[in-house]
């Protein structure tokens, strides 16, 4: 196999959040490519080229982007994959940075289903239908955890949600890491293609100046190699 190199990959949920304490920290971090939620449309990254979803989730914040660096010459897609999802293609990969339903979300636009469980299925369905196999970078706010309590989804939501790893053929890196609260695990993940993985190390980062928390989630970051 050959070797595309190194690159670490970050993903954070801003709480529609932005200061010029964000930017330090996220230069600091020194990842290649982010997989934003809840961003401010206000957001700017020196360095680094923003493709966020169209759709808003608030006024003034995107669902989600992908952030990428510049030099890296990122394709946005033409069309979002599904309204609370962000896909950009570079050097042969698509990242995709997506929020997932909710325990608390309801139904309404752009979810569909009677729960959580069943939102999630159609919106990973959607995402699974659009997005290529084996070649796909994904992460952002799942809203839900992959080891112990479940806070914020529902386990049938989790189950669905490993179905489309599956069948995406990824493998998730931020499973074992803990929340920003204690007892948890994160809710916020990172997934590359898993046959094409040579080695992988994520942590999380917590994203605080002066002492102060600039989120409600912690940051995590993933330094994968990938074969060609």
């Amino acid at each position: 196999m050959v070797s595309v190199g190194h690159m670490r990959l970050g993903t954070w949920n801003l709480e529609g959040k932005w200061s010029d304490a964000h930017a330090p920290l996220m230069t600091d971090a020194a990842c290649d490519i982010w997989l934003l939620t809840e961003m401010p449309t206000r957001t700017t990254l020196p360095g680094f080229t923003i493709h966020a979803t169209r759709a808003r989730m608030a006024p003034e914040r995107a669902w989600a982007a992908v952030a990428v660096r510049t030099a890296l010459s990122a394709k946005p897609w033409k069309k979002d994959p599904h309204p609370a999802s962000a896909c950009a293609d570079v050097g042969g990969l698509t990242f995709c940075s997506s929020v997932l339903p909710w325990r608390s979300c309801g139904g309404g636009d752009p979810w569909q289903g009677d729960d959580t469980a069943s939102r999630t299925k159609h919106a990973v369905g959607r995402l699974v239908a659009a997005l290529p196999a084996a070649s796909t970078v994904w992460g952002g706010d799942w809203n839900h955890a992959f080891d112990g309590t479940e806070a914020a989804g529902s386990l049938a939501g989790r189950e669905e949600i490993r179905a489309g790893l599956t069948l995406l053929g990824a493998e998730l890196l931020t499973a074992s890491q803990p929340h920003r609260l204690q007892g948890l695990f994160s809710i916020d993940h990172i997934a590359v293609p898993s046959g094409r993985l040579l080695t992988r190390e994520a942590r999380r980062l917590s994203m605080q100046s002066g002492g102060r928390h600039l989120s409600d989630h912690d940051a995590y970051v993933a330094d994968v190699e990938l074969a060609g």
